[in-house]
């Protein structure tokens, strides 16, 4: 993401969070939900029916961790190391 924004002032560090909030987030979220159901054995209405009963209040519980991550991330950690601080703040 720091290559579409590089700087780290305020504005960009919002819209890394805003951005990751609202397109990326529900996009893995889905991604992931959808495959583990899969290599479950699930059919595709029981897929969707798990994206219906678990996606939405995940996103939820998501936006209320995230962003502080996020902030503390792309604020004050330098670039190279901003995935393991993220993949460290996902264990």
């Amino acid at each position: 993401m720091s290559k579409f924004l590089p700087k780290r002032d305020l504005m960009s560090t919002i819209k890394k969070i805003a951005l990751g909030q609202t397109v990326y987030g529900p996009i893995f979220t889905t991604i992931f939900f959808s495959v583990n159901a899969y290599l479950q054995g699930e059919t595709q209405s029981e897929i969707m029916a798990r994206l219906r009963r678990d996606l939405i209040p995940t996103i939820g519980s998501g936006i209320m961790y995230w962003p502080i991550c996020d902030f503390i991330t792309y604020k004050y950690v330098p670039v190279h190391l901003q995935g393991h601080q993220l993949g460290s703040g996902s264990l």
